[in-house]
């Protein structure tokens, strides 16, 4: 049985690396006779020197002879486009491809007898676009081709590539410094432990742990996101980032489950349904890893991605519930030795009450409140929402580490010498 769940694992982590292997911000996606009327490929925010690059092979038509000026490429804002789906309820186009509110890249009229065709579209007004291949001849037409596409902005006065879309681009910034606070915290944290060495647990290193997994995974990223800057693909850093991501974040789902136990601190063992919530939180941690991979990895237009970032959301939910019930499992068990034991037993209670809200305020903040400032803010300042959630991680892992730091005479720590004995 032991044997059979580590095979699991092993394969979900391959698995989750092969993935990531391939993840970059040029994108590239086969078609495959497809007629659908509308297939959008990416979105990019783009600042007044916006470039598109458009490389397109292998094209295969099921049928000739046909208004090929209704088939072909174009780009249009969020706004523009609820105004084209308008015109086309009203009949005032019969193609997306005609309306005056979409900037036309390329129709397929052009082609001739070729077989593919290169394009470098200049995109002059500031704003976020969506690239989108249209086929106003769906009933008739079926489509096939490989298309590799790419949007960046010239960026100084060397008109440098900026892969990163406005609104991201200072993103390896953020990240690098965010990384260079949790390093200087882990030192002081490592400071703290030799300085109470004699009453630390195995709990507070695990604290270490996961601190220096978040300066890693932070310092990963910030490489990844300014090699995409750059050049428009990772170079290999996404596959180290994804690898500290899926390792901080089951790091992280079990402190808190560690935590809401009293492990090591309250008492040196698990009890077997809390042994459960960790058996289910780390395999969901797995899967909710390798969902965010596909998501990164298909776009946000891919058939599949609607899909994945469900399964994503799912589990991160169920994750986020889970580890709650041992801490409510632990106030409820406290709640009863205070109204025996007195004053320790009360401290405790009153500590875990309060991890319990931190917990709760976290998992909103970084769930329900950044999701909600991602949908509503305005593309040039996508990097606040960035901020915010690291801002909300940092202040929950100094909360966490300020109440449950080694204390001498600490009765937040005081193991029970009778239920020490009974496991012995």
């Amino acid at each position: 049985m032991a044997f059979s769940t580590c095979s699991v694992f092993l394969s979900l982590f391959l698995l989750f690396l092969s993935a990531s292997v391939s993840l970059a911000e040029i994108r590239f996606m086969e078609v495959r006779f497809d007629n659908r009327p509308i297939i959008p490929f990416d979105e990019f925010g783009f600042t007044l020197t916006g470039r598109l690059e458009v490389n397109v092979s292998k094209i295969s038509l099921s049928a000739t002879n046909l208004d090929l000026t209704k088939v072909g490429f174009f780009l249009c804002t969020r706004d523009s486009w609820m105004h084209v789906l308008q015109q086309l309820e009203d009949g005032d186009v019969s193609c997306a491809l005609l309306s005056k509110l979409v900037k036309l890249v390329y129709t397929f009229d052009k082609l001739k007898d070729a077989k593919g065709f290169s394009i470098v579209f200049s995109e002059t007004d500031a704003d976020q676009f969506t690239f989108v291949f249209a086929n106003c001849l769906q009933s008739q037409l079926s489509v096939s081709m490989d298309v590799r596409s790419a949007m960046y902005n010239l960026d100084g006065a060397y008109s440098r590539r900026d892969y990163l879309p406005a609104g991201k681009t200072i993103l390896p910034r953020i990240y690098f410094l965010f990384s260079l606070v949790y390093f200087p915290l882990a030192g002081l944290w490592v400071s703290v432990l030799y300085k109470k060495r004699l009453t630390v647990f195995g709990i507070h290193f695990f604290m270490l742990a996961v601190l220096i997994l978040k300066a890693l995974n932070l310092l990963c990223e910030a490489e990844e996101k300014s090699f995409i800057k750059r050049t428009g693909s990772a170079h290999g850093w996404d596959v180290l980032f994804y690898i500290f991501s899926f390792l901080n974040g089951i790091a992280l789902f079990t402190l808190i489950v560690l935590i809401g136990t009293g492990w090591s601190f309250l008492k040196p063992y698990l009890q077997d349904k809390e042994k459960k919530v960790l058996m289910i939180v780390i395999p969901l941690q797995v899967v909710a890893n390798i969902a965010q991979v596909a998501i990164d990895k298909s776009g946000p237009f891919a058939q599949d991605w609607v899909t994945w970032n469900q399964v994503f959301l799912l589990v991160d939910v169920v994750c986020c519930c889970a580890v709650l019930f041992p801490i409510v499992w632990s106030i409820k068990n406290l709640r009863k030795e205070a109204r025996t034991d007195g004053k320790a037993a009360a401290v405790n209670l009153t500590l875990f009450r309060q991890y319990f809200v931190g917990v709760i305020c976290y998992i909103c903040f970084t769930r329900v409140v950044v999701r909600v400032l991602e949908t509503n803010t305005s593309y040039r300042y996508l990097w606040t929402n960035v901020v915010a959630a690291e801002l909300a991680t940092l202040a929950f892992y100094v909360f966490t580490g300020y109440k449950f730091k080694p204390e001498a005479h600490n009765p937040y720590f005081v193991v029970d010498d009778e239920e020490e004995a009974a496991v012995d």
